[in-house]
């Protein structure tokens, strides 16, 4: 696993203009400079949440990729997010994502905020002052938003929530939650029942426990969520109510899904990466272990998946920043980058042998890491089904093609007086 700044592949070309050459030097050299030094203190620190690097990415704008420039953002879109998770999470994927997490809310305030949320939210997060998070999933629904418990009930020009949320990205870091809740009586369809609430951090009510580490990604934090009779006001509302359940699906498949995809491409890379360098480096008959035809075809495996997993995450995220329907590749991205992913980390620790086992080695982490990139955004059961719907051209939202017509109606012609 290299922190040195590296040049694009050839093969991704087609999808990158010189902004983006030249963010990726930037986030390369970023990760090299602060990450690297911070990746081992993380890792031996997993109880901690990690702070400071958090804060040297918000000065850059990074949480702020998406937004649009009137806004503070720097506008730079999808393929410049995508760089930007990819290139970190190959040296830290815990703090890649820490931004990936917050992108995801962004996301969804940009899209179905109101002008006036826009103009009162976006810009604290483009000068790093807010950090978002998104919670969804609860303790016994899990992922299954049909079956969300957490309550939010009309009280005057007020909504009070009642509820709890787990496994919430940078629960212990963000200023603000996008709360999904239910505002409909039992029996009426989800896709009118749920409604998308910001809650200020410091309200009344609202609980974040203590941090506690989970198997990988030490330093990022991704905890729990208590709201005990959480007051806040109407104009906190994200979309109309009722509209809960468009904003976190349009979210899960058009930021979480394609942010996952490039935290599983980091992680793949420096696996590849430290995998050859081990096997270059322990001498074996004459020669070293990298000369073995046994093992040279396992590391070829583990190249063909990784250059493939490339691919997909970046063409991907190019057809959405062309405004054409790819909800299908991002999912699809996410879902073959996470098994391919896993399955690299997995031939690297056999093709360790015992070095793989001892205490602090790389590997360790990064196998940990990638266990993450499995569940958020849908498990690789629901990836499939989404696929099968799209395999079996079912009447489904398009997301990517509906947003970008909004986007595109909302940008004022520039031919016009």
């Amino acid at each position: 696993m290299s922190a040195t700044p590296t040049a694009p592949p050839a093969a991704l070309r087609p999808y990158l203009t010189t902004r983006h050459e030249l963010l990726w030097q930037e986030a390369d050299a970023f990760a090299a400079e602060v990450v690297a030094p911070r990746a081992v203190r993380m890792e031996a620190a997993p109880g901690r949440v990690e702070r400071k690097v958090t804060g040297l990415m918000a000065a850059r704008g990074w949480f702020a990729v998406t937004v649009p420039a009137a806004f503070g953002g720097l506008g730079a879109g999808h393929v410049a997010k995508t760089i930007l998770v990819h290139r970190i999470a190959c040296v830290s994927a815990a703090v890649a994502a820490i931004l990936q997490a917050t992108l995801i809310p962004v996301g969804a305030l940009v899209h179905f905020g109101s002008d006036e949320q826009k103009r009162r939210w976006l810009p604290t997060v483009a000068d790093g002052s807010l950090l978002l998070s998104i919670a969804v999933t609860e303790p016994l629904a899990g992922g299954h938003i049909g079956g969300i418990d957490t309550r939010a009930e009309r009280s005057g020009d007020q909504w009070v929530i009642t509820g709890s949320k787990i496994h919430i990205g940078n629960s212990h870091l963000a200023g603000a939650h996008l709360v999904l809740a239910r505002t409909a009586e039992t029996g009426v369809s989800t896709s009118q029942a749920l409604t998308a609430f910001l809650v200020e951090a410091d309200r009344p009510g609202l609980t974040v426990p203590g941090h506690r580490a989970g198997l990988g990604l030490h330093g990022f934090s991704a905890g729990r969520l208590d709201l005990d009779h959480v007051r806040v006001p109407d104009d906190n509302v994200v979309g109309a109510v009722g509209q809960g359940l468009a904003v976190a699906q349009s979210s899960s498949i058009l930021y979480g899904r394609p942010n996952l995809a490039a935290v599983s491409l980091g992680i793949h890379e420096a696996v590849v990466a430290a995998t050859t360098t081990r096997l270059q480096a322990r001498p074996r008959y004459r020669g070293a272990l990298a000369d073995l035809p046994v093992l040279r075809d396992r590391v070829g495996a583990m190249e063909a998946r990784l250059r493939a997993a490339r691919i997909l995450a970046y063409q991907s995220v190019h057809l959405l920043d062309q405004g054409l329907p790819c909800d299908a590749d991002l999912i699809n991205a996410k879902y073959l980058g996470h098994q391919w992913a896993a399955r690299s980390a997995q031939d690297a620790m056999e093709l360790h042998g015992a070095h793989a086992l001892e205490g602090g080695y790389v590997l360790q982490r990064l196998w940990r890491d990638i266990q993450h990139t499995y569940p958020p955004a849908g498990t690789g059961e629901v990836q499939r089904i989404r696929l099968a719907d799209a395999a079996f051209d079912e009447n489904h939202i398009q997301w990517s093609e509906r947003l970008a017509a909004e986007a595109a109606r909302a940008r004022p012609d520039p031919t016009a007086a």
